[in-house]
């Protein structure tokens, strides 16, 4: 099971957030079937929307993030709650490119160096909150972090990392997210300076065992700090049969009545979840009835 925690350095100048988001990630290639690089790509953006989420005042709020990239993984869009549970899907989620020099996957290459990162957060107001800032190498942590000091001015530190077995299943998947918190003094950014510098790779920590304690406790060595939230975060995706009802009674009657196929039925999928709506034409006469009752 996935697990996240929050914490805040005594002297209320540093929040840092690790999470193990494993199952999330393996969750979300178990659906999609993605390819490697791509459930590398999509994994590293569910654990960031994921930790984003719990970042939200409210557990009803949401964050989405999209990433339009130039890269042959298409776009890519992930959704989280205030709680991080969390889902997501690339537009092609197969992507077959050589390894980079190192032999890592090339997660860039996939996403691609040029487009833009949306960062949307649904709050209940009228309007969704929408920041948007152009990729800074496709590699999404560094993405993550040009973001929030370009469009929200806090200063931060995001690491990603996903590991993916040569089997294409999710060995290790996780994030840690630190913030500079205001009045935040020198001494204390000279220290988290010098703990990031020695921090081991992400995934080499969560495959080594490390839990989401440990992977803070050597990020935040030194400094007093508490644990001020704990969660264990799902891929979650909340689509019904009903949703799509919803959509299907918003639109226009002849629109609705050209759907079905030749077999008189219309099938919808979710992009989040695959799953699969069946509607027969008897079936979207019925929506169109209960709507004119309605009127």
């Amino acid at each position: 099971m996935s697990k996240a925690i929050r914490c805040l350095t005594e002297d209320a100048t540093v929040m840092a957030l690790a999470i193990d988001a494993t199952d999330i990630v393996a969750r979300a290639e178990q659906i999609h079937q993605t390819s490697a690089v791509v459930t590398a790509a999509l994994g590293r953006l569910l654990t960031a929307a994921s930790m984003m989420g719990i970042m939200l005042k409210n557990t009803e709020d949401s964050v989405t993030l999209k990433v339009n990239g130039n890269g042959p993984a298409g776009q890519l869009v992930t959704v989280s709650d205030g709680r991080g549970n969390v889902r997501g899907y690339a537009t092609n989620p197969v992507v077959e490119i050589p390894l980079k020099d190192n032999g890592k996957l090339d997660v860039s290459g996939a996403v691609g160096t040029e487009g833009l990162l949306y960062v949307l957060r649904d709050t209940g107001a009228p309007e969704p909150y929408v920041g948007c800032t152009p990729l800074v190498t496709g590699e999404l942590a560094e993405d993550i972090t040009s973001y929030y000091a370009t469009s929200e001015q806090i200063p931060t530190v995001c690491a990603l990392g996903v590991l993916v077995n040569p089997d294409l299943t999710v060995c290790a998947a996780g994030g840690l997210l630190i913030q500079l918190l205001p009045f935040c003094p020198e001494s204390v950014i000279d220290r988290l300076e010098k703990n990031i510098a020695d921090l081991p790779a992400m995934t080499a920590m969560l495959s080594e065992g490390k839990t989401p304690e440990d992977i803070v406790a050597h990020a935040l060595a030194g400094f007093e700090y508490n644990v001020i939230d704990s969660y264990q975060p799902e891929y979650h995706c909340p689509c019904s049969k009903e949703r799509v009802i919803g959509a299907f009674t918003a639109m226009p009657t002849e629109d609705l009545r050209s759907l079905p196929d030749e077999n008189g039925t219309v099938k919808t999928t979710c992009s989040f979840c695959d799953k699969v709506f069946t509607f027969t034409a008897g079936d979207l006469e019925e929506i169109i009835r209960n709507r004119g009752n309605k009127k």
